[in-house]
Formats: C-alpha cells, sequence, structure tokens
C-alpha cells in the first residue's frame, strides 16, 4: 500500500503521542479528538474514566470520526459490539490496532464474518508488556522459592521460628509454557538467574535462556522434574484449562504455579485442589479466568496464592511503546511489509 493512512483514535491517548505517532510515521493522518475519549485515571488506562458519557451529538461525531478512518488506534471503548459495529459501517476499514497483547479475543468476541476477518487486519501489543511480566513472573519463582507466604505469616504473628532451608532458583528448573515476547523474556530473565529454563512451542521454536524446547504434547514427560511452571498463553480453545487435573498431578510436590498470560489457561479448582494437597505449593497469579475475581472466591483466602489484579503488565512507559509499536507497524502497512503482532484469525490469538 501507498500513499497516506487516515487512523482514527478510538482509545484514550494522551496529545504528546498522538504528536510521536505523526513524527515517528509522517504519512500517518491522525484524527484525535479528546473530547471523545474518556479521561485515563492511570498509565495505559485505554478505558478510561467508567463515569465518562458522551452526548447524543458526541456519540455521533466519534462514530463519525470512526466510520471515515482507513484504521482504527484502539478497539472502541474497548468493546467487541462497537468493534463490529465500525466494521460493518466502514467499508474503508482496513487495519485495527488493539492495546491488549491478548486482544484477539476482543476480536474474537465480536463475531465478525470470515469475509470482514479477512478484509480488516487485527494487530495487537504484544511485546510491549514483555518485560514487567516477567519481572513479575521471576518474583513468582522466587517468591515460591523463598516461601514467602509462610515467611508473610511468621511475620504477621511475630513467630520467630527455627531455621529451614530454602530452595536457590539457580538449581532449578522452570517451564514456560509459551515462547512468544512474554515467554521470551521470562526465559531469559530466568536464565540469568541461573534457571535452566525449558519452554513450550508447537513450531520447535527456541529463544535465548532456554536449553530445551519441548511441543506441549509432550509436556507431561517433564513436569515430575520442574520445580516452577510459568505461563504466558494466550487465551484459546487449544490452551483452554491445559493447566488443569491431570497436568498438576505430574508435578514435582510443592511446585510454583505462576500464570502471567489468560486466566483461562488454568483451571482454578484444580490448582485450588493440588493446593490443598501440597502438590502445589504456591502460585502467584495475575489473570483470573473471571475479572475481577469475585469475591466468592477461595483464592483470596489461600494462604499459598499471590493474587494481583491483572496489574502486574502496568508500567508508566507502556502508552509510549504502544504507540511506538503503532507507528512502526503503520509504516509496514503504508510499505506492504509484513506487520508486527498480526492476530490469527482462527485461533484469535
Amino acid at each position: 500500500m501507498t500513499g497516506r493512512l487516515r487512523v482514527a483514535v478510538a482509545a484514550s491517548l494522551a496529545p504528546e503521542l498522538c504528536e510521536l505517532i505523526t513524527t515517528l510515521e509522517p504519512r500517518i493522518d491522525l484524527v484525535a479528538d479528546q473530547s471523545l475519549l474518556p479521561p485515563m485515571r492511570h498509565a495505559a488506562d485505554f478505558s478510561g474514566d467508567p463515569s465518562f458519557r458522551r452526548t447524543p451529538a458526541q456519540q455521533a461525531a466519534y462514530e463519525e470520526m470512526l466510520d471515515s478512518a482507513d484504521a482504527l488506534y484502539g478497539i472502541p471503548d474497548v468493546d467487541p459490539a462497537a468493534l463490529a459495529r465500525v466494521v460493518r459501517a466502514n467499508p474503508l476499514l482496513r487495519w485495527v490496532h488493539t492495546m491488549a497483547a491478548g486482544g484477539g479475543g476482543q476480536v474474537r468476541a465480536a463475531q465478525l464474518s470470515s469475509g470482514e476477518l479477512g478484509r480488516v487486519v487485527f494487530t495487537t501489543s504484544a511485546g510491549v508488556h514483555g518485560d514487567a511480566l516477567a519481572e513479575f513472573a521471576v518474583f513468582g519463582v522466587l517468591s515460591g522459592a523463598k516461601h514467602l507466604p509462610r515467611l508473610l505469616r511468621q511475620q504477621r504473628e511475630r513467630e520467630w521460628s527455627g531455621r529451614w532451608t530454602m530452595a536457590q532458583v539457580s538449581d532449578q528448573t522452570v517451564l514456560v509454557l509459551g515462547l512468544g515476547g512474554i515467554g521470551a523474556a521470562v526465559a531469559a530473565k530466568l536464565a540469568a538467574l541461573g534457571v535452566t529454563v525449558l519452554g513450550t512451542s508447537r513450531r520447535g521454536a527456541s529463544v535465548p535462556g532456554v536449553s530445551r524446547t519441548i511441543h506441549p504434547d509432550a509436556v507431561a514427560e517433564v513436569l515430575p522434574h520442574v520445580d516452577a511452571v510459568v505461563t504466558t498463553l494466550p487465551g484459546t480453545d487449544a490452551t483452554h484449562h491445559l493447566v488443569g487435573r491431570e497436568f498438576l498431578s505430574r508435578l514435582k510436590q510443592g511446585a510454583t504455579i505462576v500464570n502471567v498470560g489468560r486466566g483461562t489457561v488454568v483451571d482454578e479448582p484444580a490448582l485450588l485442589e493440588a493446593l490443598d494437597a501440597d502438590i502445589v505449593g504456591f502460585a502467584a497469579l495475575d489473570v483470573f479466568e473471571v475479572e475481577p475475581l469475585p469475591a466468592s472466591s477461595p483464592l483470596w483466602a489461600h494462604p499459598r496464592v499471590l493474587v494481583s489484579p491483572h496489574t502486574a503488565a502496568l508500567d508508566e512507559r507502556e502508552d509510549r511503546r504502544i504507540a511506538e509499536l503503532f507507528a512502526e507497524n503503520a509504516t509496514r502497512f503504508l510499505d506492504s511489509a509484513p506487520m508486527r503482532n498480526v492476530v490469527d484469525t482462527v485461533e484469535f490469538y
């Protein structure tokens, strides 16, 4: 594709980042009206203030802006139904960029036809969260090895117990499920600590820091030998409840589970059973099957579970990284070059 690209800003984006995008790719005609976008409450708050409401005139202006664009920066109002409306109302639309690394799930939820999925390219922000999530994953592995729940309990109860041994992560083997952008960052950081890192890949791909790549169908053979499992997997039909009863039953006793991928990968009732049976010694979870995590969930009160409210990826530079990624992909789109993070519209990841 040549010429210029008309981009409508559908998600909250600071004015200085609007300017950055057009500086990085001058062929973009960026259309943004801050009065039509909900104010951000913090970095990467693409949904914005939930109390924000457009007047009927503002809503009409917002939709008119979206319906005249070649590309969208963000899913409108982070709402799959609004995305479907635009795709159907705007025959010029050729590309939508999602703010989430797992934006494929939002595309799936829009229930677009095969023709619509073929006409519009969807990309995600995968990779921009890699380092932040990798640090949380390392924190989870370390917390399991160093018995963080026991330390917190004893401190809370002012109990000076007898001494006990702690594991050294440099002696441990950790299985990373998925070697995409997040998995690659996790592998690199764990390997730097001396961890033996195993990774899964359907294509046999590997990344620096991984000592052995395993096909997902053969993962059962290594589970009895790993000290921790970090899942970075997207939520697809193939990964749904992958970490379930059979998977967990094969683990070495006391293993740590860390999830920084999608909540649907872990069967939460099965995880709770494994925790109560001491098969799993500790779980650090940033994502859950239902979010917000219901107050009735036993995960909140379990003494060996760390609940993070899907915030491990958030850092002050995320907005800028996404803007830079979008500008790079815009250049690729305009030059008819392969784009980064294109959504697979079969598996939606």
